[in-house]
């Protein structure tokens, strides 16, 4: 062994090219092309990036074309046999087709007139005698179902449960509040008509159109669940009874009746301390129809051929994707979430583009990749992950992902700006955990924060971004991520809340931890399965 050797394995001189190669390519990730590229990417006119939408294509299309401006490598095979940059998906989802309730000679439409809470299959519209059924409660202390055959019926019944003019509720006896009281009472007054063999349940949720605007709010989050998007076309699980919430003039319609008479037997039973018997009845048709819908997406690869161990393939990833515009017209532009890990990958990638083009290229090739599909559940990498692996799996020798830096989060505010959080580092390779550790302390010394590393933690960050459909099969991963704050999935969450010095920081800490995986000269063992 040379004197040089032994100083080299003793740690006390580094070849000079490759500690100036590092920094010199690393300092060309700077903050003000962070800047750049955000300013694209989260502009109003990318509205709100949402998957499936016009302004994800667009998001696409920029990325793209960086990617080729930096001389990166297309390599997903189009259908007329080009090498693109664009992986195109299909994603399916299940949504409302001709949808409506009918009675009084009025027609009353979804998310307007009325809420669906759950799914209902109905493709032929059917009819239903309706009554109204009070409170809708079946309890020792107060029966409204007393002598009363709903069976095959479609019933109307008051949201929320009779109280006593101090505030006692009338089933409890005291002012807390039972089953069938707050704002998820529709549930156990649901699964009781469905005992009792109602056929549509219609809950008086809201006696004024303002109040029932702000339901209409409160409950779009909810009901977008049962619109997910998947990547495969599926069955749903379709309940046999519709439950609806519906304001006091739909309601009366539904009994035949005008809304003053309803709102009188409503003030009646306010008053009263038992059920109160109702004649109230009438008639009502019912079509929902559910239909399948296809949405196009796409991820975007660029690809750096490595050298002398161009087979062994290291993946750095961000993805790309918002939830677009909100119901209040309001654009998510999703600055930090993850327009900052996006551009972080854009800056990454054209350092190592600058390295190759100086000659100083990795040895192992780099796959940047940029997915969709996040916001809905981790489906663009999944896409890539388990059905359709660009670069084959055995051959990725790890995934580096970050989404959402460059914010400092509430439990930094006041005392840190100088940090990272570091998730997964350790799940799979000791080894990329020592490399992430030792990478850090030598260029870039900022406080590597392990708390969502914890199992244990609550919030479950390793599970929630797309390094994870890497790590379950088995490669590993570090996840870079400075933590949730107030704007998290709102409209606030714009670029001038960005801190680009720490961005900046974050994503050469990325390079320089890539370079070192990409040049070492075993690849990473897998020799844990903390996850």
């Amino acid at each position: 062994m040379t004197f040089q050797q032994l100083m080299l394995s003793a740690g006390l001189i580094s070849l000079p090219f490759v500690s100036s190669a590092q920094e010199k390519f690393a300092n060309t990730i700077t903050a003000s092309d962070l800047e750049k590229h955000l300013r694209v990417l989260a502009a109003d006119d990318m509205e709100g990036r949402e998957t499936g939408t016009r302004g994800q294509r667009k998001a696409a299309e920029y990325i793209a074309t960086q990617f080729a401006a930096e001389g990166m490598k297309p390599i997903v095979k189009a259908d007329d046999g080009k090498l693109v940059y664009q992986q195109p998906y299909t994603l399916y989802k299940k949504n409302w087709g001709d949808f409506y309730v009918s009675a009084g000679g009025k027609r009353f439409e979804p998310s307007k007139d009325f809420m669906p809470n759950g799914l209902l299959y109905l493709p032929t519209e059917t009819s239903y005698e309706t009554v109204f059924v009070g409170y809708g409660i079946g309890d020792a202390n107060y029966d409204d179902y007393a002598g009363r055959d709903v069976k095959g019926k479609a019933i109307v019944v008051l949201d929320d449960e009779p109280k006593t003019a101090d505030g006692k509720k009338l089933v409890s006896g005291n002012t807390e509040a039972s089953k069938w009281g707050g704002p998820n009472g529709w549930r156990a007054k649901s699964l009781l008509a469905k005992e009792k063999g109602a056929a549509q349940l219609f809950i008086v949720s809201a006696e004024s159109a303002e109040a029932f605007k702000q339901l209409l709010t409160q409950r779009s989050a909810m009901q977008a669940r049962f619109n997910r998007l998947s990547l495969k076309a599926g069955a749903e699980n379709i309940g046999s009874m519709g439950v609806f919430l519906v304001t006091a003039d739909m309601a009366a319609s539904l009994l035949n009746t005008s809304t003053v008479t309803l709102t009188q037997t409503m003030t009646q039973l306010a008053q009263s301390a038992k059920p109160v018997a109702s004649s109230l009845a009438g008639n009502v048709a019912v079509k929902a129809d559910r239909v399948d819908e296809k949405t196009e997406s796409s991820n975007v690869l660029g690809f750096i051929e490595g050298t002398d161990k161009k087979d062994e393939v290291l993946v750095v990833s961000s993805h790309y994707d918002h939830i677009g515009i909100s119901a209040d017209g309001q654009i998510n532009n999703g600055a930090n979430d993850d327009g900052s890990g996006t551009v972080s990958v854009l800056e990454i990638a054209q350092a190592f583009a600058k390295a190759k083009a100086a000659g100083k290229g990795p040895r192992r090739s780099i796959l940047f990749l940029t997915v969709s599909g996040e916001e809905k559940g981790l489906l663009g990498s999944q896409y890539y992950a388990d059905m359709n692996p660009v670069i084959p799996l055995e051959k990725t020798v790890a995934d580096l992902n970050i989404d959402m830096v460059g914010r400092v989060d509430d439990l930094h505010l006041g005392k840190s700006d100088n940090y990272i959080y570091v998730i997964g580092s350790d799940k799979l390779s000791s080894e990329l955990h020592k490399i992430s550790e030792e990478t850090n302390k030598k260029h870039i010394n900022m406080e590597l924060d392990y708390k969502y590393n914890d199992p244990q933690d609550s919030q479950r960050i390793y599970y929630r971004s797309d390094h994870y459909n890497f790590a379950k099969h088995q490669i590993p991963i570090i996840f870079y991520f400075n933590g949730l704050h107030p704007d998290y999935h709102k409209p606030t969450d714009d670029i001038e809340k960005i801190d680009f010095k720490l961005a900046e920081k974050s994503a050469r800490l990325v390079f320089y931890t890539a370079w070192e995986i990409a040049n070492r000269d075993q690849r990473l063992v897998v020799d844990s399965n903390k996850q």
